[in-house]
């Protein structure tokens, strides 16, 4: 093999590829990246066995072949060298890549690419394309909810429902339940349910950047892999394997009290309540309370207090629709959903304190969140 590519493009493409790499594994070979020609160009590939990256950038190739090298040694040493011309070169029946740039160059021991993990093809089955803006957003108000305890492994993915030209995504760890919809630029030709690991969408998330192409995606007909296409990136990740709970019966259908409220002040509210909350299982309390009188606009008081460190009282403006509410919730759950959402303003539902709160963005109806409440006594 002997070819020639930028180093900033090399180091680009490390860094896309090294998050697959498997950090703890049984197998030595998935510590390395997978350098191959690929026509004219450099492709680069890691995989942790879970999940595998994929990706091309452009070279002058002189000579075709192929090597694994330990992608963190190579990483850090592509990452050292300055910008410009970097040549890779594996003397025929030799295991050891020649890497040179500008006036620094290293010789690293790889192992023969035969004996690295095979990459799954996902060619047949449930195909679409989604526009990478939608799946962005929708990836972001999701991925968050998803479970990191592993005792129940179908929450720790996010059910992906592909149906017509809708697709649904949806995570649950037991405290809150994200929904968002969003459209498909494909329409699918049959309803499609699937469980995409939380750290796949993340990673997703990741690599397509600042892509602007939509984004292809693949479900293989056995529901046992996906394959997400961008335009320099193929990622191939396992699928959970199990039964996402029927999570549309957690949507309370009713409400008592509707409160609408400024995001950016809710969030600073509720932040800085939490601060007080740390001792006291991260609960705060927020009463919403009508406007009386002559006053149209009501208020939500948002507080906490901890027996060690003391309590503080915040207050909003709020529009609240229906009578006087009292909720408690863990603190972080409602800062994590505030902190993801793009509009300005958010109604939060409620029935009664044992009961759900519904998240819904103002403006949009594609979006909810439910949180289970805390039992405080007031």
């Amino acid at each position: 093999m002997k070819l020639s590519c930028l180093q900033e493009n090399l180091n680009r493409g490390l860094g896309v590829v090294g998050r697959a790499v498997a950090a703890r594994t049984t197998l030595p070979i998935t510590n390395n990246v997978l350098l191959a020609t690929d026509e004219s160009r450099l492709k680069l590939v890691a995989t942790n066995l879970e999940m595998a990256i994929s990706h091309w950038i452009g070279a002058k190739v002189e000579e075709e072949g192929d090597i694994t090298v330990p992608a963190r040694l190579l990483t850090e040493f592509v990452g050292s060298l300055p910008s410009d011309k970097v040549e890779l070169n594996l003397p025929a029946s030799s295991k050891t890549l020649e890497v040179t740039c500008a006036r620094f160059e290293a010789r690293i021991s790889g192992v023969d690419a035969k004996d690295f993990p095979p990459i799954p093809k996902v060619s047949e089955g449930i195909n679409t394309r989604v526009e990478i803006d939608h799946l962005r957003q929708g990836i972001t108000q999701v991925v968050f909810a998803v479970a990191t305890e592993e005792s129940r492994p179908v929450l720790t993915g996010v059910d992906a429902m592909f149906e017509g030209d809708v697709l649904t995504l949806a995570a649950a760890d037991g405290f809150r339940l994200a929904v968002y919809k969003l459209p498909l630029a494909t329409p699918v030709s049959e309803k499609t349910e699937v469980i995409i690991p939380g750290r796949t969408l993340a990673e997703v998330n990741r690599l397509m950047g600042d892509d602007e192409e939509a984004i292809d995606i693949t479900v293989n007909p056995n529901k046992s892999q996906i394959l997400f296409h961008m335009k320099n990136t193929e990622m191939v990740s396992q699928l959970v394997q199990g039964t996402f709970p029927q999570y549309s019966q957690l949507i309370p259908q009713s409400s008592n009290t509707k409160v609408v409220v400024d995001v950016a002040e809710f969030l600073r509210a509720t932040r800085t309540a939490s601060i007080f909350a740390r001792d006291g299982s991260g609960i705060v309390r927020l009463v919403a309370t009508p406007g009386s009188g002559d006053l149209t606009t009501g208020k939500i008081t948002i507080s906490a207090r901890s027996e060690e460190l003391g309590d503080d009282v915040g207050e909003i403006d709020a529009a609240v629709d229906g009578e006087e509410t009292k909720i408690a919730f863990n603190g972080k759950y409602i800062i994590d959903v505030l902190s993801v959402l793009r509009e300005k303003q958010v109604v939060l539902e409620t029935t009664n304190p044992s009961s759900p709160g519904v998240i819904r963005p103002v403006g949009v109806d594609n979006y909810t969140h439910v949180v289970m409440p805390m039992f405080v006594q007031w």
